[in-house]
């Protein structure tokens, strides 16, 4: 009884992590990290009327070869169509509840009273308990961005998707055991 309760809790491990329930946003945030899919999906949702403005979150002082990863998103920005609704928040924190903080201040900006945040599938669940923490006083809903060459709730199927699981699983641990306490 016990090992089908652990077989199914670990089928169900994958599915739990994603959250996909976007609605409508004054600023649809757009968390650093993967840079193809996130804005993909957030261009997306702005299209479909989910929000008026995107801001994108871009590490302040990562670099890429000669260029900083601000450039880059500048750059990105100005050859978008929709630039205008675009706007790119340096952050200077590694985490997720420091990219939150870091994030505030750009979130004021767009006058974002209802944020929607866009990350990938896996990080949903933590992104959006991070800031309803750390930054109250807003209401948020979050958007999964899919890469299935990174992750699937189908998690033990494939090699790639199982070590993202078990590392989500234990920063969503560590986050709810340890650090939402700090």
């Amino acid at each position: 009884m016990l090992g089908c309760l652990v077989v199914l809790a670990a089928a169900k491990a994958g599915r739990f992590l994603v959250l996909d329930a976007p609605a409508p946003s004054d600023v649809i945030l757009v968390l650093a990290g993967e840079t193809d899919r996130r804005p993909e999906r957030a261009l997306q949702l702005l299209a479909q009327g989910y929000g008026r403005r995107i801001v994108l979150d871009v590490p302040a002082n990562a670099k890429i070869y000669e260029f900083t990863q601000l450039q880059l998103a500048q750059n990105y920005v100005q050859n978008l169509p929709q630039g205008a609704s675009v706007s790119v928040c340096p952050i200077d924190g590694l985490s997720t509840k420091d990219e939150s903080r870091d994030a505030e201040k750009c979130i004021a900006r767009a006058s974002g009273g209802r944020v929607l945040i866009v990350t990938s599938d896996f990080h949903t669940r933590r992104a959006l308990s991070v800031f309803r923490r750390e930054i109250p006083g807003h209401e948020y809903s979050v958007a999964a961005a899919r890469d299935e060459a990174q992750f699937g709730v189908r998690w033990w199927t494939h090699r790639q998707w199982a070590k993202t699981c078990v590392d989500e699983w234990l920063r969503l641990v560590w986050w709810k055991a340890v650090d939402q306490w700090r």
